[in-house]
């Protein structure tokens, strides 16, 4: 059994959180330098060298890379084999969360109630999924997000009748839909089947796989291809000013389901898909 003191896990989701905000991925980069050499557009092209040097600059002067830095989402897996010492473990995100944003100088964005929306002040609370692992570590991923692409996803629960053809349709109506407001060019997160709370929460850590990463099912990685060529055919475009990149990305996760159900759900971002690591 090996210990971990909550103080070593607020400083590394404080860090995450900042960075997250700040650096931007290798595949990210790479996709949207790889686009601007494809595109056919001179508006798209002229844009994608604009989210380049924004990319650098925010690098440069350790500023966020975009305003909205999000709400903090936070995947947690903690092996069985640890046992977490001086605190609760949601109470240390929560304020690693607090100090990042504030100590960042990151936008405050979360409203303490949906209904009455006063600002928390500090970005708490966090989003947090766990998993129970094996081993004895700590993995933690901080995914802000930001809800000019959150507000664009959608969920559906389609007959298993529709099938593959209705999971098909469903998302790219869902990209044609949300057009412009996410902030094209985009990176879309499929979840496909479980339940209602369970392909919605597969969509969203769809967003956090490397875009250079294969889908392990040959199936999926296929109609991932599929899918990103599909909506790169819409011609909805950089900003949604046309052009062939509206999408750097699909990414597919999918779970067991019941006979009676096919989930289908949809999380888009934008190209600012941020997401930091850190293993304890």
């Amino acid at each position: 059994m090996r210990t971990v003191h909550i103080s070593e896990i607020t400083e590394t989701v404080k860090k995450l959180c900042i960075e997250a905000n700040i650096y931007l991925g290798a595949d990210i980069k790479k996709a949207i330098s790889a686009s601007g050499k494809t595109e056919i557009s001179e508006t798209a092209k002229s844009i994608l060298e604009k989210l380049e040097e924004n990319m650098r600059v925010a690098e440069e002067k350790e500023i966020p890379v975009c305003q909205d830095t999000g709400m903090a989402v936070v995947f947690v897996k903690v092996g069985q084999e640890v046992h977490i010492e001086g605190g609760l473990l949601t109470d240390a995100i929560h304020e690693g969360v607090a100090l990042g944003y504030t100590e960042g100088y990151l936008r405050k964005s979360v409203v303490e109630d949906p209904i009455r929306r006063k600002n928390t002040g500090d970005n708490t609370p966090a989003v947090i999924h766990y998993d129970i692992v094996a081993g004895d570590k700590i993995e933690i991923t901080v995914a802000p997000k930001g809800f000019g692409s959150e507000n664009m996803g959608a969920l559906k629960m389609l007959k298993p009748a529709e099938g593959l053809e209705g999971v098909k349709a469903f998302v790219i109506d869902t990209v044609k839909r949300a057009g412009a407001n996410p902030c094209p060019p985009i990176v879309v997160g499929v979840g496909i089947g479980g339940t209602m709370e369970k392909c919605t929460l597969l969509a969203k850590q769809a967003l956090s796989v490397d875009l250079d990463q294969e889908n392990p099912d040959p199936f999926y990685a296929e109609l991932e291809r599929e899918l990103l060529c599909a909506i790169n055919e819409t011609g909805i475009g950089v900003q949604g000013f046309g052009g062939k990149t509206t999408a750097l990305g699909v990414k597919i996760l999918a779970y067991p389901t019941h006979i009676a159900g096919l989930p289908c759900a949809v999380n888009i971002n934008c190209h600012v898909t941020r997401h930091k690591t850190a293993v304890i």
